[in-house]
């Protein structure tokens, strides 16, 4: 996999944005399959996505041909369960409330991430991570609008993604710099594939033509939204190009108003403010501390 954004940060910006919009699609797609008289299992989605995957990267592989490294097996096992669960999560969440509800929830990654790194990564938490941290979280709870009318029980489906993509972030850093990128890819897409179909053969339902398009399409879209988001993370630093990558929620607001006219309202544009407000300060954190070790 080369590094077509290597020190050009305008075409590593433009990947992460190109990556975001491809990221939204997906959420898309799976708000169709999992809406309707005829709506498909999350886990039947979840597995559609990393088969589907697979498919697009072995044919990349064979292309590319790249060199491949010996394997930490448990990390990759550990990181793909957990993504795999935290797709599975959001895809079921998306196709009850807004995408851009699930989507801004989704943003807590990095928190959960932050905390897990506590005891996985044995990492220092200074105070403003902290502060941040309290920030984002306010922001969810926001989301999930407390009130007995209008309290969104499936937001917690969302926020249980965001914890468990917090975890396969952890485990990534532990592999990253140690694995080559298509290998990380390969591997979490066949083990992910492997458990998705497992799961959803329980679950299954026959699907349409235009279901196995969208369970296709789900699959390939995130298969290259993955490989525009490591070239553009590894072509520009990464407090210049990670805010790029809450453009998401913008693309994802424009799907669901441009398909569902869904428009987020005045809760929806607040939740959401605060919770990439406070995923920006610990971005930023980040970079400074990285900059300082470095």
């Amino acid at each position: 996999m080369t590094d077509l954004a290597k020190d050009n940060p305008l075409r590593a910006a433009l990947m992460m944005l190109s990556a975001s919009a491809l990221f939204a699609s997906t959420t898309l797609m799976a708000k169709f399959l999992g809406t309707g008289e005829s709506a498909l299992h999350p886990f039947q989605v979840s597995a559609g996505r990393f088969a589907f995957a697979l498919m697009a990267l072995t044919i990349t592989a064979l292309v590319l041909r790249p060199g491949f490294s010996r394997p930490n097996l448990p990390v990759h096992l550990l990181r793909t369960l957990s993504g795999w669960l935290g797709v599975s999560l959001m895809f079921a969440a998306v196709a009850r409330i807004a995408i851009s509800d699930a989507t801004a929830i989704s943003f807590l990654n990095p928190v959960f991430g932050m905390m897990l790194a506590i005891v996985i990564l044995r990492e220092k938490v200074g105070r403003l991570r902290w502060l941040a941290a309290v920030i984002a979280m306010s922001g969810a709870l926001v989301l999930l609008r407390p009130g007995v009318d209008s309290f969104q029980p499936a937001a917690l489906l969302a926020l249980g993604a965001a914890i468990l993509f917090g975890l396969e972030v952890t485990l990534i850093k532990l592999l990253s710099g140690r694995e080559a990128p298509l290998q990380i890819l390969l591997i979490n897409n066949s083990i992910g594939a492997t458990i998705g179909l497992i799961a959803a053969s329980f679950v299954w339902l026959a699907p349409s033509a235009a279901q196995w398009a969208a369970l296709a399409g789900i699959g390939v879209v995130m298969a290259c939204g993955q490989a525009l988001f490591i070239q553009a993370m590894r072509g520009g630093d990464a407090s210049y190009v990670l805010p790029f990558s809450y453009s998401t929620l913008v693309f994802a607001t424009f799907y669901d108003f441009w398909i569902y006219k869904v428009s987020p309202d005045s809760v929806s544009l607040l939740g959401a403010g605060i919770i990439i407000f406070g995923a920006l300060m610990l971005a930023w954190r980040e970079a400074v501390k990285r900059k300082s070790n470095g």
